[in-house]
């Protein structure tokens, strides 16, 4: 192939797709941001989604901020973030101004792919009149569009973008089988080529729901078997020596997909005029799982006899996942506002997190450092009554937790949200 291939956003979805095509084709890598774009010529990516080495290897991609660059390809790929506004409501922003920017570069016989996670008909019925209104072109006549989605996991070293298979589609019969040879030639793993742009759509959009339906499931165990007194990880694994049990674990639900997209699906079943009841009671769960943590973490202070309003609590970290800097949509966020609710002075730690971006995003400083291993050296080792284990990091499971608690203070509530903690130093785990 010998066409250039602009990739929209060079976050966690877009970095990659750019440079394993760029080891292959001419492939401009574009982002608004003209210090992401400096990082990236200089070789590194703060998201650890692509290694140094990694970078180099794509010796045909090139990166810019400016959209005037973007003229010279005739394939675009959109990955821009497409999150929630703060009524849970969808907001197609990022989208929209990208797909701006896509149509004032288009000519005839381009094609625009999205990979952003969105509700079944909005590439054609929301970006598709922005592309004509900007380029003066004809959709599916001048120019045409397809809908590949992302199936990024930020974090993950084992699956990666060429080695999980790719869900492809065209807005017409001869733009879906170029958009499926396009990613056919990077993705060892395959292609699935969806009949429809809503087909792939909707697909994307219900791999998260469903993954955030059975979590808010044994989420609701957890409540349940916590009141029972019953231990619930014990109950999840004797479920699961039956072959067909889903292998499910309770927690905190954040990130950039599996917390927002449900929202994007029920926002279009409302306009049907359909109540989407489980997807939405999943949702409602989830997102007070925090706030259920918190008000736990409380009740044990309150059986150990600290007084609430001037106790302090560790928090340990508040990445939305496991050994990895992405902060988006962290649910962690909940714990620690609930507890500062009932008037605890919170720190949190998380040595994966970048503390200027978690000032920014959330308000909170994040401590540089854990206190002294011996307690009798740091005062503010001495203090904690409750440390809460929010993020599985590999750090935390190798911590000195007897140190933390003051040389083991029977009086300290541990709560292991993630059980990666020693057992005998836990008070309660969901």
């Amino acid at each position: 192939m010998d066409k250039t291939i602009a990739v929209i956003g060079l976050g966690y979805v877009g970095l990659p797709l750019a440079v394993e095509f760029g080891k292959k084709y001419r492939t401009i890598g574009f982002d608004i941001n003209p210090g992401r774009i400096a990082e990236l010529e200089a070789g590194r990516d703060h998201t650890l989604e692509v290694s140094p080495d990694e970078l180099a290897e794509a010796d045909r991609l090139s990166f810019s901020s400016d959209p005037a660059d973007l003229e010279q390809a005739e394939r675009y790929i959109v990955t821009v973030p497409t999150p929630l506004d703060r009524h849970q409501m969808p907001d197609l922003g990022p989208l929209l101004a990208a797909s701006r920017t896509v149509g004032r570069a288009l000519s005839s016989g381009d094609i625009v792919i999205y990979e952003s996670t969105v509700y079944p008909g909005a590439t054609e019925e929301e970006c598709v009149p922005v592309l004509e209104a900007e380029s003066g072109l004809a959709f599916n006549r001048d120019f045409f569009c397809g809908y590949s989605p992302e199936r990024i996991n930020p974090g993950d070293k084992k699956h990666r973008l060429a080695t999980i298979p790719k869900v492809t589609s065209g807005s017409t019969p001869e733009a879906a089988r170029t958009v499926d040879e396009l990613y056919r030639s990077i993705i060892t793993a395959g292609t699935h080529p969806a009949p429809s742009i809503k087909v792939a759509e909707a697909a994307k959009v219900i791999e998260n729901s469903q993954r955030d339906i059975n979590i808010a499931f044994v989420n609701e165990l957890a409540v349940i078997f916590g009141r029972l007194g019953i231990d619930t990880k014990a109950v999840l694994q004797a479920a699961g020596t039956k072959w067909n049990f889903l292998p499910f674990s309770p927690g905190l639900v954040g990130g950039h997909c599996i917390g927002i997209d449900p929202y994007y699906l029920a926002q279009k079943a409302k306009e049907t005029g359909y109540e989407p009841a489980i997807i939405l009671a999943g949702r409602k769960l989830n997102d007070g799982m925090g706030v259920y943590v918190a008000s736990r973490v409380v009740k044990l202070m309150i059986g150990k006899g600290h007084r609430v309003g001037s106790a302090r609590a560790l928090v340990l970290g508040i990445t939305f996942k496991e050994n990895c800097p992405d902060i988006r949509n962290t649910r962690v966020v909940d714990v620690v506002s609930e507890l500062e609710s009932f008037g605890v002075k919170v720190d949190v730690y998380d040595p994966w997190a970048d503390p200027e971006e978690v000032k920014r995003e959330y308000g909170i400083d994040l401590l540089p450092g854990l206190p002294s291993a011996r307690a009798e050296e740091s005062a503010a080792g001495a203090g904690y009554d409750a440390i809460v284990a929010a993020v599985s990091h590999r750090e935390f499971a190798e911590l000195d937790l007897a140190a933390l608690k003051n040389g083991g203070r029977p009086e300290t509530v541990v709560f292991d949200i993630k059980r990666i903690l020693d057992p005998d130093f836990v008070d309660e785990a969901l």
